[in-house]
């Protein structure tokens, strides 16, 4: 798709037509650099929170029984249920 570069105050700028924007998902703030005699523009993603998403993978994980513990027996002792004083 051919555009023009056009004078915005003291820089310049380029049109990006709406198909465009939409089939590369561009919006707010992109990245741009300068590569091979011609210009890269990517979206810039905004970063996930820490454990964003871990409650949902937790639960699945539950859902699939893959939260047991590993390693064997884990149930108490002679020694927990009998000696074992707070």
């Amino acid at each position: 798709m051919k555009t023009r570069i056009v004078q915005i105050g003291n820089s310049r700028g380029i049109r990006i037509p709406k198909p465009l924007l939409e089939q590369t998902g561009l919006c707010d703030e992109v990245d741009i650099t300068a590569e091979a005699n011609g210009l890269v523009i990517r979206p810039i993603r905004k970063k996930k929170k820490p454990r964003q998403g871990w409650a949902e993978a937790f639960k699945e994980m539950h859902r699939q029984g893959h939260d047991a513990l590993l390693g064997g027996d884990h149930s108490l002792s002679d020694w927990d249920l009998g000696e074992w004083e707070w």
